[in-house]
Parts: C-alpha cells; sequence; structure tokens
C-alpha cells in the first residue's frame, strides 16, 4: 500500500500542473444531497430532463456507480476570463447575440477529460494499477455536492459551486477511485443574506435558494427543452440565445475573483460580438461546422433557430430584423416557423 497521505498531496500537485486550478479529494456520502435531489424530482422541477431521474440511487451513491470507489477527486478549470462588463454590453444590445461564457469556446468535455485520464496515469505509474473512473458530465454524478464536500467551493443560492477566490466561472469533473487517501475538509457557504441571483433571473426560475425551478431557467429553456418555449418566458428570453448567465454576472464573489485565462475556452467564430441577424443566417451546414467541438451543439440546428427567432423578436425594431424573420417564415421546421410567427406579432407590438 502505498504513503497514503504523501499521494494525496501529489495527486493534488499533478493535477495542478495538468492545467486544473483546484483539486480536491472527498469521500461518497451524499445522503443530504439525496434527499434534495429526490424532493425536486418529486416537484417535476427537473422539467424534460429525464435523464435527471434515471439510474436510481446512482448519482448520489458513487460506490454503486463505480463498485469499489471508496473517494472521489475533484477538479475545477477555470473559463471565466474577467469580462463581465463586455458580457454586461452584449446583454443590453438587444441586436447583438448572447452565449454563455461557457460555451464561446471548445467543449470543455473534451479538454478536462484528457486531462483527467492523464492524472489518472500519472498516479497509476506512480503506484501500479487501481480502480478508477472519469466523469465530466458523463453519467450521473452529483458534482457540485462532490466539489463542495472535497472544498473546492460551497454551492451558492443560484446553484452553483461558488469559490472565495474564484468566483464560479469554472468546469467540474470527477476521478472515482478506490484508494483510501485522506479527504480534504468541506467547503462552508459565504452567501449570508444576499439575494442578488435571485432577484436578477429574469424568469424568476431561482424560486427558493439553491432551488432551481428548470421549466423556467433560461438555460433550460435554450438547450435541454426541444419543443417550444413557453410563450409566459419568450419576452423575458431578451437576447440569449444559448444559456444564460445573469445569476453568475451579478454575484459579489465574481467581481474581484482571480481568475486563469484557459486559451481552449476563448471565443471562437466571434461568439462573443456577433449580431442575431448573422447567426440567423447560418445554413445547417455552417451551424454543424462552426459549431465543431463547441458545446452549442446540443441545442441542435432547429433549437439554434428557434431561440434566435426569439431573440430577433424582442431586439430593436428594424428593417434588418424583420427582413431576417420574413427569410424563415416558411422555414422548413414547425418550431422555427412557429417562433418567427411569434417574433414578427412581438416586434410588431413594440411600435
Amino acid at each position: 500500500m502505498p504513503n497514503l497521505p504523501a499521494l494525496a498531496e501529489d495527486i493534488k500537485r499533478w493535477g495542478r500542473e495538468l492545467g486544473f486550478q483546484q483539486v480536491g479529494i472527498t469521500g461518497i456520502e451524499l445522503a443530504p444531497d439525496e434527499g434534495h435531489l429526490q424532493d425536486w424530482l418529486e416537484q417535476g422541477q427537473h422539467g424534460e430532463m429525464d435523464y435527471m431521474a434515471r439510474h436510481g440511487d446512482k448519482r448520489s451513491r458513487p460506490a454503486e456507480l463505480q463498485p469499489g470507489t471508496l473517494r472521489v477527486v475533484s477538479v475545477r478549470m477555470d473559463y471565466g476570463t474577467g469580462e463581465d462588463e463586455e458580457a454586461w454590453r452584449t446583454l443590453a444590445q438587444g441586436e447583438r447575440a448572447y452565449v454563455a461564457r461557457y460555451a464561446l469556446g471548445r467543449d470543455y468535455h473534451k479538454v478536462m477529460r484528457n486531462r483527467l485520464q492523464k492524472l489518472s496515469d500519472r498516479i497509476a505509474d506512480a503506484i501500479g494499477p487501481f480502480g478508477y473512473r472519469v466523469f465530466v458530465d458523463s453519467a450521473p454524478v452529483l458534482e457540485r455536492a462532490l466539489a463542495r464536500n472535497a472544498g473546492l467551493g460551497w454551492i451558492g443560492k443560484n446553484a452553483c459551486v461558488i469559490n472565495r477566490n474564484a468566483g464560479s466561472w469554472f468546469f467540474l469533473g470527477e476521478i472515482f477511485i478506490d484508494l483510501p487517501v485522506p479527504v480534504d475538509t468541506p467547503a462552508s457557504a459565504h452567501c449570508g443574506t444576499c439575494t442578488r441571483c435571485i432577484d436578477i433571473c429574469p424568469t424568476q426560475a431561482i424560486i427558493a435558494p439553491n432551488r432551481i425551478d428548470a421549466r423556467r431557467c433560461i438555460s433550460y429553456l435554450t438547450i435541454e427543452l426541444k419543443g417550444s418555449i413557453p410563450e409566459e418566458f419568450r419576452a423575458a428570453i431578451g437576447n440569449r440565445i444559448f444559456g444564460c448567465d445573469d445569476c453568475q454576472l451579478i454575484c459579489p464573489w465574481n467581481k474581484f475573483a482571480t481568475r486563469f485565462d484557459e486559451p481552449d475556452f476563448r471565443a471562437r467564430n466571434d461568439l462573443d460580438r456577433a449580431t442575431l441577424v448573422e447567426l440567423f443566417a447560418w445554413t445547417e451546414t455552417e451551424f454543424l461546422q462552426r459549431t465543431e467541438g463547441s458545446a452549442i451543439r446540443r441545442t441542435g440546428y432547429e433549437g439554434w433557430l428557434r431561440n434566435i427567432a426569439v431573440a430577433l423578436g424582442n431586439a430593436p425594431r428594424s428593417a434588418e430584423v424583420l427582413s431576417a424573420l420574413e427569410s424563415r417564415r416558411e422555414d422548413a421546421s414547425e418550431i422555427v416557423r412557429e417562433h418567427v410567427a411569434w417574433a414578427l406579432a412581438h416586434s410588431t407590438q413594440k411600435d
């Protein structure tokens, strides 16, 4: 058996050398979080995300998901570059498209999975074969609870993991291991009485501290939902065409956070400055080419056009905007046609 305390420190050091900003280790007890998840599911607040209810209790019981698991190595990788003011400016300019900051660059799944695999290989090189499994949103894992227990940050009122020094602009990943290495101290909460994230949510999706009704959340509506966006939320979506960052942009812990600029996550295809009209003109071939290796692929081309149609309906009315909408009035997709018709009617009502 290797020197376990020394190995725990080595794992953290190797992780930092591979480009993770923080590495922590936790046990596998998640009973309180299991209860929170079950109540959320029973209330139907996961919407159409049926995958959240699959796999029984494996999501909150790591050893059932990966037999033999004794510890979880939790890592964070920053993606925010500190350009919050530019994000606010984009949201204020209705003719521009707002894409959630995490989706502007390369798909984080591949970036993090490759580095987690390298970390696993490094452990094996040091101690020999061991049981492990790497996760990056690839299976039912309560990653935020594990990150909190590993000391990476607390779960804020907006349900994001928040770190006192790094804010919340980061991705999470895990390695389930069968090694009984020492664990880290869980992070304590520091939101206090602040409710800025709850107050600013455009659709009031944060219905209680750390309780998101996904059916109201713009990230869910523009990414996970595959059908029609409920009309009651369309105006509030504004120019957000893929995800929403308002609850992070307003968070005081992000204002003075120290951030690391990861080149893989820098904006591609000018998505941080593109106009709605420009993006609405993409053909399906262009969409597939320009979103290759991007998280935006998740919404699909139909969802992409649906979202932009809504944003165009909310944009300042102009000949260019109306022309763009008219160009897809007879689109092959019934979903797109429906949202274009709404956008044209909504734009007219603003006269």
